[in-house]
């Protein structure tokens, strides 16, 4: 399945909400992420979405120059701060639920 991670600054913030409004690119998987909780420094929002290609165009649009799509060595590098953070979760939930 595709992916894009946006860097979105603080200031920008809100086009995530246009994002989420958009039919098409709402319906894939969209997670949010300031700096901080990803152990990175800085006032910046990332913005993982993944699902269609096409989907992930669009978004592309909607965000224009509100944002700076990610790609390669940095993207994955985000990327797996975001995977360790979802696993973290749901370690979590295994053990109040286990």
């Amino acid at each position: 399945m595709a992916y894009a991670i946006f860097e979105i600054e603080k200031e920008n913030e809100r086009i995530i909400d246009e994002i989420k409004k958009d039919d098409l690119v709402s319906r894939q998987s969209i997670w949010t992420r300031d700096a901080k909780s990803l152990g990175l420094e800085g006032e910046k929002i990332y913005l993982k979405i993944e699902g269609d290609e096409e989907a992930i165009e669009k978004a592309k649009e909607i965000i224009g120059d509100k944002g700076k799509l990610l790609e390669g060595g940095e993207a994955e590098k985000i990327n797996e701060k975001f995977v360790a953070d979802e696993e973290k979760a749901s370690e979590g939930m295994g053990f109040i639920f286990g």
